[in-house]
């Protein structure tokens, strides 16, 4: 499993399209900026409380353990940080 290390968090690949990636609970909330992806994206909370997903003119919404989310490719959208560190399973 190949891992990659960035100031924000840290991914660990488990298929070509596939990868965990994982927020630190220190992560500043400075470093959650709004971003877009050049993918489409589905999106499984594996770990994580109280962390919010927010798309573009939408309100924040809470990522619950065990469900999956959908991000459009090009959408901007940003996280919020919740409490102790995110876990994600992220499909391209």
């Amino acid at each position: 499993m190949e891992t990659f290390i960035g100031n924000t968090f840290t991914d660990s690949f488990v298929a070509d399209n596939t990868f965990i990636r994982t927020f630190d609970e220190n992560v500043d909330d400075g470093e959650l900026i709004w971003h877009k992806d050049r993918k489409d994206r589905v999106i499984k909370v594996i770990e994580g409380v109280d962390w919010k997903l927010q798309k573009d003119n939408q309100l924040p919404m809470v990522l619950e353990p065990g469900t999956w989310y959908y991000i459009k490719k090009e959408q901007y959208h940003r996280l919020l940080k919740g409490i102790g560190k995110l876990k994600l399973e992220i499909q391209e």
